[in-house]
């Protein structure tokens, strides 16, 4: 049987404990003094989650069921990225995680946002400051693979298991990220103007042949998610309550 869904309620400051991908470690340490709330962060190296989701979900269940209850929620820093939420599920403590299919959502403030400029930039390949100093030289190959495990699908298998809708919506999306790289595009902050990272984002794009740009970042969505105000960007995952892929635009959903 689910158990009721509902919000645990609590007195302000709150107690949140954040579990995130170390991509964003820079950008979460920034605005964290902003949020009214006790945060207690850990950050987990991409490398061991992304590359190999169906090995490495367990693990990242692991980092959440070792987090003691006295919590009033545990933040999840992780996108969609390769299905590797598929599964996780809230145990004593309810989930807090932002919509997004990777975590270039992140940084660009909303999943509105991202989709729209995913869709007018096909072959764009984005870098941010926590991409740039953690990249090991195989970025570029595991980028597509890592937005989703399904990218590279044959079509009748998709809408085998995920019926009709789901798999032209699953086709259309994937299909512009698997073209040809041509642009490269900094995602930029003020906190990271005086480092050299559109020095390095030149450089690379130079090396193969690709047009620069550079776009402002916006923070909205981690603020809000550390500041405990949760919109429908966000899924609240209730103990009990697993996290499932929606293959829509609300990218997750829940189950029991």
């Amino acid at each position: 049987m689910c158990p009721e869904l509902g919000l645990r309620k609590g007195l302000s400051p709150l107690k949140f404990k954040v579990v995130a991908c170390d991509i964003m470690r820079s950008e979460v340490e920034e605005i964290a003094p902003q949020s009214p709330h006790e945060l207690d962060l850990t950050f987990l190296t991409r490398e061991g989650y992304h590359n190999e989701p169906d090995k490495n979900r367990p693990l990242l269940q692991e980092q959440i069921d070792a987090v003691p209850e006295g919590y009033d929620a545990i933040l999840l820093g992780f996108a969609f990225c390769n299905r590797l939420l598929d599964g996780i599920q809230a145990r004593h403590t309810q989930l807090i995680v932002p919509r997004g299919h990777d975590c270039i959502t992140f940084f660009m403030g909303s999943r509105q946002r991202y989709r729209e400029f995913f869709d007018t930039h096909p072959g764009t390949y984005y870098y941010t400051r926590g991409w740039l100093e953690r990249r090991d030289g195989k970025q570029l190959n595991q980028m597509s693979e890592e937005v989703s495990g399904i990218g590279n699908t044959d079509y009748d298998e998709l809408v085998e298991k995920y019926g009709e809708d789901n798999a032209q919506y699953l086709t259309s999306f994937f299909d512009k990220w698997q073209e040809n790289y041509t642009n490269g595009v900094l995602i930029q902050f003020p906190f990271a103007e005086k480092l050299n990272l559109r020095e390095q984002v030149k450089e690379i794009c130079y090396t193969n042949a690709w047009k620069y740009d550079e776009m402002a970042g916006d923070l909205g969505l981690l603020t809000r998610w550390l500041k405990g105000e949760w919109n429908d960007d966000f899924l609240i995952v209730p103990p009990g309550y697993t996290i499932k892929a929606a293959y829509d635009e609300t990218i997750m959903k829940l189950s029991c």
